[in-house]
């Protein structure tokens, strides 16, 4: 290896020597290699291009895009009235999600943000690590040598990009998608007045931003049962029934302030930034809850994997 290598020669000058091989032995007193720096290892954008090579990876981004035509495409063919009797709420809903392209992003955030957007944070969360255990190449990256902190960062910060992508995908395929089909109009809901297009898509912004920060909690919980399984499967699943859970939990009003700990008890707080005036008291606990839970999972996941036994 390496280390043994320069151990060698800095061993064969004179102790202190100032001559060439005095010189290696200081300069890799550590038993690094000449050169090494730990911090120009797994380069963020070489794992961000490894990444996108993956099929996961490619289908998840791709249906963030293929869903609003889906949602567009169903409205096309139930457009007709006698279709819509005893859909109640819903029906309402779809009539708003009709009338301008950012009430139909609005819609399409709206269905996507309880379960699709939990499963694809999921995914790229909690797939990163066990994956690459479950290949059996976890070892030999951090072979090359990459630090186990550095791995784990990159790959954290990689798969939150790739979660903010898929998002923003989702909206701006639904805005454009929106805005063709049925216009561009105010935004409009059950919980406000109407919306100028401009503070529509300022609104639309707030939510969104609300919405990656919440999901920051299905980030932290996937990612640390991706450092604790080799089974990428379990990771994603763990994450994604464990939000379920302490959705059902919060609907258990006999909890009572109880359920003001658990990491689902603001996920719908983005509505009260489409009220009119803006209710933003829900908003920034959510936000401080989603960030305290996101960077304890994540400290957890560091601290796991930074001591254990890399056999795979």
């Amino acid at each position: 290896m390496a280390g043994s290598t320069v151990g060698s020669t800095s061993g064969a000058g004179p102790a202190g020597g100032s001559g060439p091989a005095g010189s290696t032995g200081a300069a890799n007193r550590g038993g690094a290699a000449v050169g090494y720096r730990p911090s120009a290892t797994m380069p963020f954008l070489a794992e961000f291009r490894r990444q996108a090579s993956r099929r996961r990876t490619q289908l998840a981004l791709g249906f963030m895009v293929l869903l609003p035509l889906i949602i567009l495409i169903a409205f096309q063919f139930g457009s007709g009235d006698d279709d819509r009797d005893g859909r109640g709420e819903f029906s309402s809903l779809a009539d708003l999600a009709t009338s301008g392209g950012l009430n139909f992003t609005l819609f399409s955030i709206l269905v996507s943000a309880s379960f699709l957007l939990v499963v694809v944070v999921a995914l790229f969360c909690g797939d990163t690590v066990a994956s690459e255990a479950s290949w059996g190449s976890l070892r030999y990256l951090l072979a090359v040598p990459v630090p186990r902190a550095r791995l784990l960062a990159v790959k954290l910060v990689v798969a939150l990009a790739y979660s903010v992508l898929a998002l923003l995908l989702l909206a701006a395929t639904a805005l454009v998608a929106g805005t063709l089909r049925y216009g561009w109009a105010p935004l409009r809901s059950q919980v406000a007045a109407e919306l100028t297009p401009g503070e529509g898509v300022l609104r639309l912004l707030a939510v969104l931003g609300y919405l990656a920060v919440v999901l920051l909690v299905v980030a932290g919980l996937a990612f640390l049962l991706s450092v604790t399984t080799d089974a990428a499967l379990g990771a994603v699943g763990g994450a994604v029934l464990l939000w379920i859970l302490s959705s059902i939990l919060d609907q258990i009003t006999a909890l009572g302030a109880v359920r003001s700990f658990l990491p689902t008890h603001y996920s719908n707080a983005w509505l009260g930034l489409l009220s009119t005036p803006m209710q933003t008291d829900d908003v920034v606990r959510g936000a401080i809850s989603a960030i305290s839970y996101a960077t304890i999972f994540w400290s957890l996941a560091f601290y796991r994997f930074t001591r254990k036994d890399i056999t795979s």
